[in-house]
């Protein structure tokens, strides 16, 4: 069955600028392409994302572009730096616009977001990436995306270091085995909620 997985990258720096957030994100990607998934990714900060809840602002909002790249995506990957402890606030901005999924709901309680599958993974030089997690998969949760069984990928180093994860010559292999063991399991769970989708809820 062909998959496919869409990465967004919520770091702070636009266009080409050298990522630790994009290395993250093209490991996992590169580790579901392994599991024959087709891949693609974006940066949101390339993107004039307005701020709002609803699926288009208007206005120039660029939020739809994205939008329909995740919906037709059955893997979503939301990578993002940590920032003083949180998400980037372009991470939170993409689960404030992911909040108009709530009110596209059908009669029947289906979330359009049902049977996608959502990897989160993190990179900082600092504490916190279990907290950045739980904030990110709480959001994606809520939403509808199906989250893997395992250990979310993270990188995080020496507090006020000056070492990125750009900067690593190698990925370190702990770091490595998480991200392979993530992409496996996304990978398993997309195809199994494609052949066999959440039945209605009950009345």
């Amino acid at each position: 069955m062909s998959l496919s997985a869409f990465g967004l990258n919520c770091t702070l720096k636009s266009c080409d600028a050298p990522s630790s957030t994009q290395k993250m994100l093209d490991a996992v990607l590169a580790a579901l392409a392994r599991h024959d998934v087709r891949t693609d990714s974006a940066r949101v900060a390339d993107f004039d994302v307005r701020p709002g809840v609803t699926a288009d602002e208007g206005d120039g909002d660029q939020w739809p572009q994205l939008r329909r790249r995740i919906m037709e995506a059955q893997i979503l990957v939301l990578a993002t730096p940590i920032w003083m402890g949180h998400p980037s606030s372009l991470a939170q901005r993409v689960l404030e616009r992911l909040d108009a999924v709530l009110g596209e709901i059908d009669d029947d309680g289906v979330y359009p977001t049902f049977g996608k599958v959502a990897i989160a993974a993190v990179v900082g030089n600092e504490d916190g990436a279990h907290f950045v997690h739980s904030q990110l998969y709480q959001g994606l949760a809520d939403v509808g995306f199906t989250l893997p069984a395992g250990s979310p990928p993270y990188w995080v180093g020496e507090a006020m270091g000056s070492t990125d994860f750009k900067d690593l010559d190698t990925i370190p292999d702990k770091v490595d085995e998480t991200i392979r063991t993530i992409a496996s399991n996304a990978a398993h769970l997309a195809r199994l909620l494609a052949e066999r989708p959440y039945p209605k809820p009950e009345r």
